[in-house]
């Protein structure tokens, strides 16, 4: 799969990808409501055997406009495409949105976008999809336009969990925030993973006989503090069980920057430099700050097996579950 940058270049799409059936959101998570969209359009392009492509935005526009308060990010823009790419689609175009973007009106967007750059032929979205200008193209603009232009549009339903509620990132963030791993894997319909570069840290786990992979997690990241069984993927491919800790590490240094740290089970390499992913499949506890480094060692052999044993009964969730986690 490829992943394109629209640029000011105006550097047109491959032949191949044009004329195909574009699946048009932010997909920030690529949540089961997501997905029921993104699964509407793969459908039509396999009955038609055509291209399906995915039009999205990058950054996230709340990020634009509100610069000061970055929006917590569950899937950025290199785990999407994987996600994206697994589900079969053929291209990602990761569209740049600035404020230049966001006044362009509703019209230029259908004519210089989905018409004279993508040449849709069919435009999926949510029902409540809006664009342009002041939000001034909604889904009966959208219609009108591919009735005047020729190509087809599908508006996809709110999808709904087995409580009723309607699936939603913001929906999903509120669940990390209160460490509940479990409830957010059931909105995404996978494991919630956090993918970065393993990064040098002060060793003290090594010395205590528990080496960590340590991850920088962005800063607007909403994920509870606290412990977590988690599955962790190599660079490589390769998976491993392990133990993580989300936060600042109060028995040892409370003042330091908050850490994702990774005890891997089984592994004993060098993993510095290496971007590598961590999937979480439940919060064991908060984090604690204990009388001492005795204290802390014993717990961190509790916390070991309570990981491991949560860990070995688990079943993928999903196709997209399996291939990240499994």
């Amino acid at each position: 799969m490829t992943v394109f940058h629209r640029n000011e270049t105006r550097d047109p799409l491959p032949e191949a990808l044009r004329g195909g059936v574009i699946a048009i959101g932010n997909f920030d998570g690529v949540h089961r409501g997501h997905q029921s969209v993104l699964d509407r359009a793969l459908q039509i392009a396999r009955e038609r055997a055509i291209p399906a492509l995915v039009l999205t935005f990058e950054p996230h526009p709340r990020t634009v406009f509100r610069p000061d308060q970055p929006v917590f990010r569950l899937t950025p823009a290199p785990l999407k495409a994987r996600i994206l790419e697994g589900m079969g689609f053929n291209a990602v175009i990761e569209y740049p949105f600035d404020r230049q973007l966001s006044q362009l009106s509703p019209h230029d967007f259908v004519d210089s976008v989905l018409l004279d750059w993508l040449h849709a032929s069919h435009i999926v979205t949510g029902f409540d999809f809006h664009f342009g200008k002041g939000r001034e193209g909604g889904p009966a603009y959208l219609m009108a336009a591919g009735e005047a232009n020729g190509f087809g549009v599908t508006l996809v339903d709110a999808f709904r969990d087995e409580n009723t509620s309607v699936v939603s990132s913001s929906l999903i963030r509120s669940m990390l925030c209160e460490g509940d791993v479990v409830g957010a894997a059931g909105e995404l319909g996978y494991r919630f993973t956090v993918e970065q570069e393993v990064i040098g840290g002060k060793q003290l786990g090594r010395t205590l006989g528990y080496p960590t992979a340590n991850m920088q997690l962005p800063p607007e990241a909403g994920l509870r503090n606290g412990i977590y069984a988690v599955r962790f993927r190599r660079a490589d491919g390769t998976l491993h069980d392990g133990v993580a800790s989300f936060g600042r590490r109060p028995t040892v240094d409370a003042n330091g920057a908050p850490l994702l740290e990774t005890f891997v089970f089984d592994y004993s390499g060098d993993l510095y430099g290496q971007v590598c992913s961590v999937s979480f499949f439940g919060h064991l506890r908060d984090e604690l700050k204990f009388d001492g480094l005795d204290a802390l060692v014993a717990q961190m052999k509790r916390d070991d097996e309570e990981a491991r044993a949560l860990l070995s009964g688990v079943r993928p969730l999903s196709e997209i579950d399996l291939r990240l986690c499994f």
